[in-house]
């Protein structure tokens, strides 16, 4: 070494901690008053040498750890009540919105990392039509509309090997993202004369270019009511016997997005006013038609594994799942076994029977975009019946932050 001499050296790629660097002096040369070798093993160090005697030799003048550097990934934060930012599978964070806030990205990643974010974004489920006395009985919510992406995993129905074909990751920006979560929508009132109100659709839930609608209402398509199920991300079914001419149910996918957010719901199968009625849409099936033997069924949701969603929605073996329709109801005097169609998997209210206590239709669950189910009918005066509301929507996003 000659007198103010300097060598630096810097962990070019962040990996010193398992490619060690060793420096040696040279002849008698020392470093830091001793004639002996250095190993630098700190990841991201950075450290300068001068040469400035024969007693010191090289002395160490600065040494960083602080690896100062554009990050290769996102970084980001969750604002807003109840809303979480997790980590899973190591490498990968969930930030959860199940009410309004803002995803902040304050790095979008580079080229060489990921400048991309996976989404699940679901709408707020319908609500159901109420009940009157009237021999009649009103049908299942449709569920909230399901967008998705999914570079890492698969979107699965209850039964393989059915699948959707999921979107492609979002990318981000550094920005902020307000993040607005759809309310389910209400269930129809009850009511002792010939006009019960019917429910009204889920509300939209939006993630930047992403929008989800809400589900349809259910339907009530017998005399004196007649009253066609609402369209939306998923339909509401079509109810009462089907005395009314036309479909009655409801659409969904409405508006059309590409892949589709939800199915239609289902049709009543006969003219009697008593006959069981139908299911709502879901994301992954349309919902079932009504028959004499009971009500329809809910479509089924779209399920997750935990990687994706954590352990929000409804869970069932290793997924969890997301806007089922709810089921239909039937009529009191319904032939045996008449039964209440059941909920779609992903939250979908069960429908209920004439006879069934209680006999609310039961609503669908929070924060999956789940149908309100309709109501058991009964010809007695005294029974008019509330339809169930729609369960409100969530927003899960995933990203690599390392």
């Amino acid at each position: 070494g000659a007198a103010g001499s300097i060598v630096s050296l810097a962990d070019y790629a962040a990996t010193w901690q398992t490619n060690n660097v060793t420096v040696t002096p040279n002849g008698t040369d020392k470093i830091g008053g001793t004639n002996n070798s250095v190993t630098l093993s700190t990841e991201g160090q950075s450290v300068t040498l001068v040469y400035v005697d024969s007693t010191q030799g090289w002395v160490n003048t600065m040494d960083s750890t602080s690896n100062v550097r554009a990050a290769a990934y996102v970084t980001a934060t969750v604002s807003g009540a109840c809303n979480t930012l997790t980590t899973v599978c190591t490498n990968y964070k969930l930030a959860k919105f199940v009410g309004p806030g803002t995803f902040c990205v304050s790095c979008a990643g580079n080229a060489a990392g990921s400048t991309l974010v996976d989404y699940l974004v679901v709408a707020g489920g319908g609500g159901a039509y109420g009940n009157k006395f009237h021999n009649t009985a009103g049908a299942g919510a449709g569920a909230g509309g399901l967008r998705a992406s999914a570079d890492t995993y698969t979107i699965c129905g209850p039964a393989a090997p059915k699948v959707a074909s999921p979107a492609v990751a979002l990318t981000v920006s550094v920005s902020g993202y307000p993040i607005t979560v759809g309310g389910g929508g209400a269930g129809g009132t009850g009511s002792p004369g010939c006009n019960p109100t019917a429910g009204s659709n889920g509300a939209n839930t939006v993630f930047s270019s992403i929008t989800s609608t809400g589900g349809g209402f259910g339907g009530m398509t017998a005399a004196p009511d007649n009253v066609c199920a609402g369209p939306g991300g998923s339909g509401g079914g079509k109810g009462g016997g089907g005395t009314w001419p036309g479909p009655g149910y409801g659409n969904g996918n409405t508006p059309p997005v590409t892949p589709s957010q939800g199915y239609p719901g289902g049709t009543a199968t006969g003219p009697c006013a008593n006959i069981g009625t139908a299911g709502g849409g879901g994301a992954m099936a349309a919902g079932a038609s009504g028959s004499p033997s009971g009500g329809g069924a809910g479509g089924a949701g779209a399920g997750f594994p935990t990687v994706a969603v954590g352990t929000a929605g409804q869970n069932c073996g290793s997924y969890y799942y997301f806007s089922g329709g709810a089921g239909g109801s039937t009529y009191y005097n319904n032939p045996s076994p008449n039964p209440g169609g059941s909920g779609g998997l992903g939250g979908g209210g069960d429908g209920k029977a004439g006879n069934a206590s209680p006999s609310l239709g039961e609503n669908g669950t929070v924060n999956t975009g789940g149908g309100g189910a309709a109501p058991g009918a009964s010809c007695t005066p005294t029974s008019f019946r509330a339809g169930g509301s729609g369960g409100s929507g969530i927003v899960i996003i995933r990203y690599k932050f390392q």
